[in-house]
C-alpha cells in the first residue's frame, strides 16, 4: 500500500505544478503587441472576427515575392471615440519602433460635435502589415466602432525590377562599347560628336532606370497603410438612413447658418447705407435752401421793374 500511495502523491504534485505554470502563463500574456505573421495567431483573430461583425472579414493577401501591397481601412466611430482610437493606433506604431513602423501622415478635423473626420497613414514592415491591420480593426470594434471598408491592392514590381536590371545591363554594355570606340581615336569630328551624344543619352537612361528600380525596391521594403475615421456626415462608406430627428436638426442648422449669413451681410452693408442716406439728406437740405432762396428773390426783382417802368397811357 505504501508504493501506490507514494506514486499518487508524486502524480498529484506534478499536476499541481503543471496547473500553476499554465495559470502563470495565462496571467502574464504578451508584454507588448505581437504583430508577427504566424499560423497560430491567425486562429484567434478569425474567431474574433466571426464573433464581431464590426471587425470585418479576416482575409489577407497571399505573400508573393516581388508584389508590393497597399492597405486601406475605413472606420465608423462615435464622435467622442475618434481621437482616442487614433491615438491608440499611433502609440501601437510607435511601440514597434521606427524600423518596423513609421507614421507618415495625420489629419483630424472637427466640423461640429457630431461631424468629425480623421486620417492616419503608416509605412510598415511587410511581414507585420496584415497583423497590424487586424489589430487596428479590433481596437475600433472595442471602441464601439465598426469597419465599413477595407481594401488591399498589390502591384507586381518584381517583374519591373528584373526588366529594369536587364535594361541597365544592356545599356551599360553599349556604353562601354561606345567609350572604347572613342578611346581608339581616328574619328572625324562629326563621328566623335555623334558617339559622345549617344554615350550621354545612355548615361541619362541608366540613371533614370536605376532611380525607378530603387523606388520599386523601396515599395517592396515598406508597406503603406492608411486608416480613415469618420462620424456623422463624414462616416466612410454608406451613410445612415435619414430620419425626422436628423432632418429637423439639419433644417435648424441651415436656418441658423442663414441668420449668420444675413447678419454678416447687414453689418457689411449698414455703413454704406448710412453713408448713402446722409448724402441724400444733405442733398435734399441743400436743394430746399436753394429753392427757398430763389423763391424769396423773385418778388423783390419784380417790384423794382414795376417802379422803373413808364406810366401807362
Amino acid at each position: 500500500m505504501r508504493r501506490p500511495l507514494w506514486v499518487l502523491l508524486v502524480l498529484f504534485a506534478a499536476g499541481c505544478s503543471g496547473e500553476r505554470s499554465s495559470e502563470m502563463q495565462r496571467s502574464e500574456g504578451p508584454a507588448a503587441f505581437d504583430v508577427e505573421e504566424s499560423a497560430p495567431s491567425a486562429a484567434p483573430a478569425t474567431e474574433q472576427s466571426r464573433a464581431s461583425p464590426a471587425a470585418g472579414p479576416n482575409v489577407g493577401p497571399t505573400a508573393a515575392p516581388g508584389v508590393a501591397f497597399n492597405y486601406r481601412y475605413a472606420f465608423r466611430l462615435p464622435a467622442e471615440r475618434i481621437a482616442q482610437v487614433q491615438e491608440q493606433h499611433a502609440r501601437t506604431c510607435e511601440g514597434l519602433g521606427v524600423a518596423r513602423c513609421r507614421i507618415t501622415g495625420m489629419r483630424y478635423r472637427v466640423v461640429n460635435e457630431r461631424d468629425i473626420e480623421a486620417m492616419l497613414a503608416f509605412k510598415l514592415e511587410p511581414t507585420i502589415a496584415r497583423r497590424f491591420g487586424q489589430a487596428g480593426v479590433e481596437a475600433v470594434a472595442e471602441a464601439e466602432g465598426m469597419l465599413v471598408e477595407s481594401e488591399i491592392t498589390g502591384t507586381d514590381v518584381g517583374t519591373s525590377i528584373r526588366t529594369a536590371g536587364r535594361s541597365i545591363a544592356e545599356m551599360t554594355e553599349e556604353l562601354r562599347r561606345i567609350e572604347a570606340e572613342l578611346a581608339r581615336g581616328g574619328k572625324s569630328t562629326v563621328e566623335r560628336q555623334q558617339l559622345e551624344y549617344a554615350a550621354q543619352q545612355l548615361r541619362q537612361s541608366i540613371r533614370a532606370q536605376e532611380a525607378t528600380r530603387e523606388e520599386q525596391q523601396e515599395s517592396l521594403a515598406t508597406t503603406p497603410m492608411v486608416f480613415h475615421y469618420g462620424s456623422g456626415e463624414f462616416v466612410p462608406g454608406q451613410g445612415r438612413e435619414p430620419n425626422f430627428r436628423d432632418a429637423a436638426r439639419r433644417a435648424w442648422d441651415n436656418f441658423a447658418q442663414g441668420l449668420i449669413i444675413l447678419f454678416i451681410v447687414v453689418v457689411t452693408l449698414l455703413p454704406w447705407a448710412l453713408l448713402a442716406l446722409l448724402i441724400w439728406w444733405v442733398f435734399r437740405l441743400t436743394r430746399r435752401r436753394l429753392t427757398r432762396r430763389a423763391a424769396g428773390q423773385a418778388p423783390a426783382t419784380t417790384t423794382a421793374e414795376d417802379v422803373n417802368a413808364p406810366p401807362a397811357g
